[in-house]
């Protein structure tokens, strides 16, 4: 099938199973080929399909990739995979088998017709495979090649898992979060998040380069350069000379002056931002415990001892007091919320930042949605997490294959459709 018959043909399907008229279709006509697990690639492409483009995931047939079968916490809807379900919408499932020579074929069919190529396969595979980016651009000058791993193609560590607990070890950053005492990871996976944003921003970039060349290009981006991007302005200080120590206390970081951190009230927490401690304490009525502490150069000296002096201070309000009665003397402060608190919070409700949908099996799902607004459209769930091989035979059909051939790629144990 030749692109713009694939074009065409893009454009008369309706695939919106949540029935959204005004889908976004930013990237319409953009052909992504993944070749992706864990959370980086299906990520990355999931952005991509979120704007438009028609993203056809190749999937081992028999088991399925990990996220298709590990879920966090060990909660699963009906059996499905929440790691899959929440990273894996519009798009559609290829189930192959690369390691015979047919389904090698095939994978290097697509990629030949595809606008751009993702893969989070750890260095080296593709290139045993036959599907790296010198053999490929052979067929596809126009190619965009987009990798990602923990630490790059050309690292000593490339053999290695770039797991996010561990990427956040080496880089430095379970170092740093927290106060005094063992390392402490974030709550999240945000090295493979951050990774995977990254790697979908390059892609735009290389895309638009393209368009003004014609010229294809690799994009690489490393788990390891993401969380070090991620500590950019703590890392900065600390390139330049800066002595940066944990507090023993619930201040937050290393580097910002008290009383930046985390505060105990009756039920629950409050966090203090960049204040003068001279607002804090007018807020307060003027207590003693905080005079000793009002001229700013002492704010970041002596960080520990104006927390403990701020702390049973605040510790007898109730949060939405607290709060209150800061915000009303322009103090920056926050109530520490739970994902519960989050479930009924007007902001967040504001956002629309979740997406809902029924999947066949899993039954009635609820994800966080794609985080950009354009006024072009939205970024809307339409094509929910696919089936192992779900749109085998339909991908095969547009690469010009016959139902005998694909029914005895079938057969064989090649393909699952």
């Amino acid at each position: 099938m030749t692109k713009s018959e694939r074009l065409s043909q893009e454009e008369n399907r309706s695939d919106s199973p949540a029935g959204h008229e005004n889908s976004l279709g930013l990237l319409s006509g953009l052909r992504v080929v993944a070749f992706t697990t864990f959370l980086v690639g299906p990520a990355t492409v999931q952005y991509l399909g979120d704007m438009g483009a028609d993203v056809i995931k190749i999937e081992e047939p028999h088991n399925g990739p990990h996220e298709r079968r590990w879920s966090g916490a060990d909660h699963y809807l009906n059996g499905e995979s929440i790691l899959f379900l929440m990273s894996s919408r519009n798009i559609r499932s290829i189930a192959l088998d690369l390691k015979s020579a047919e389904g090698k074929k095939i994978a290097a069919e697509l990629c030949a017709n595809a606008d751009v190529v993702v893969s989070n396969f750890r260095p080296g595979v593709m290139d045993r495979l036959g599907l790296d980016f010198e053999t490929l651009r052979q067929n596809n000058e126009g190619l965009i090649y987009a990798t990602a791993s923990g630490y790059g193609s050309k690292s000593p560590h490339r053999h290695l898992p770039g797991q996010d607990l561990l990427v956040q070890s080496i880089s430095g950053l379970a170092s740093v979060t927290g106060s005094e005492g063992p390392p402490i990871a974030s709550g999240a996976v945000v090295a493979d998040q951050h990774a995977a944003t990254l790697l979908a921003l390059g892609i735009l970039a290389a895309l638009h380069e393209r368009s003004r060349t014609g010229r294809g290009q690799e994009v690489e981006v490393t788990m390891l350069q993401a969380s070090l991007d991620l500590q950019a302005e703590v890392y900065a200080y600390h390139l330049n000379g800066a002595k940066l120590n944990r507090p023993r206390s619930g201040l937050a970081t290393t580097y910002h002056e008290a009383p930046y951190g985390f505060y105990k009230v009756e039920d629950g927490y409050v966090a203090l931002s960049i204040n003068p401690i001279a607002k804090i304490s007018q807020a307060l009525g003027l207590p003693a415990q905080l005079e000793p502490f009002l001229d700013p150069s002492l704010a970041f000296s002596h960080r520990d001892e104006i927390y403990d002096a701020l702390s049973p201070l605040l510790a007898g309000y109730r949060r939405d007091e607290l709060i209150e009665l800061l915000r009303g003397h322009d103090v920056w402060c926050a109530p520490v919320h739970t994902y519960a608190d989050l479930d009924s919070d007007p902001v967040a409700a504001s956002l629309d930042a979740f997406e809902e949908f029924e999947h066949p099996d899993a039954g009635h799902v609820r994800v966080v949605g794609h985080p950009i607004r354009f006024s072009s459209g939205v970024a809307a769930v339409k094509r929910i997490p696919p089936r192992l091989g779900e749109h085998s035979r339909e991908v095969l059909v547009e690469l010009g294959y016959i139902p005998e051939s694909i029914d005895a790629l079938i057969k064989k144990g090649y393909l699952k459709a």
